[in-house]
């Protein structure tokens, strides 16, 4: 562990639990990877797919941590995190694997795990008092790649139009955003509705993906969860705005 944190500089210790907890879970996720691979008879490139996807995961997280946790252990929580994230890649795995009924109840049960995690390592932070900008931060990008992963197999299953990806891009239109006007770029308030939205949102899609809800239904309950995260952006565009024009007015 000495020699990690050595190798890392900034962040030390903190940034080599990071940096462990990935090279961890990669091993966990090759071998899982290689076992759903086979069980499903799925394309030889499917673990290569994941191992890439958490890669980059990994690789970001790494990066970040060192950028911004060198006050705060990664801890519990974000391993719990790195784990939702790592059952996320399994889904970018199945992307063009051809539909099949076991593949599909494969991706609900995933999904439904990721989504059961969800909140835990909030809760673990919490009880264990390392509560930091960078997991509120990890935990809200964790969400949007499983809202994106999850509309891209609802399109690909044929279980609602190409419409539905933009469940996933909403989230990184605002992103877009904020590069071009500044003030989105603004701190919001901390607010449960988005947490709500974001597990309406995430439903909707598990609700779309099940091999027992056909169409028109499931596009029916993918529409729903997409305006529902339409309206919450909407929310939030408007206090941004609001907030722009007060500071503007402060200035002046």
């Amino acid at each position: 562990m000495n020699s990690w944190a050595k190798a890392f500089g900034r962040g030390g210790a903190n940034v080599s639990a990071a940096a462990t907890g990935v090279v961890v879970q990669f091993a966990v996720l090759a071998a899982v990877s290689s076992v759903a691979g086979t069980y499903l008879n799925l394309g030889a490139a499917y673990s290569v797919k994941v191992l890439g996807a958490f890669a980059l995961i990994g690789a970001c997280v790494i990066v970040l941590a060192r950028i911004h946790l060198s006050g705060t252990p990664f801890g519990a929580a974000n391993n719990i995190t790195l784990g939702r994230a790592g059952l996320t890649a399994l889904l970018v795995g199945l992307f063009g694997e051809r539909a099949a009924p076991g593949l599909a109840w494969a991706a609900l049960a995933t999904a439904l795990v990721v989504l059961m995690l969800d909140g835990v390592d909030g809760a673990v932070a919490r009880n264990r008092g390392q509560e930091s900008r960078f997991g509120a931060r990890f935990d809200m990008e964790t969400d949007a790649l499983l809202i994106l992963v999850l509309a891209v197999l609802a399109l690909q299953f044929a279980k609602a139009g190409a419409w539905v990806l933009a469940a996933g891009l909403l989230r990184y239109v605002f992103v877009a955003g904020g590069a071009v006007l500044p003030w989105l770029r603004a701190a919001l308030p901390s607010s449960r509705r988005r947490q709500v939205v974001c597990v309406v949102q995430v439903v909707s899609l598990i609700v779309c993906l099940a091999p027992f809800v056909p169409m028109p239904w499931s596009a029916i309950a993918a529409a729903l969860g997409i305006a529902a995260l339409a309206w919450s952006f909407a929310v939030d565009v408007a206090w941004l705005s609001r907030n722009r024009r007060r500071s503007d007015q402060c200035k002046s």
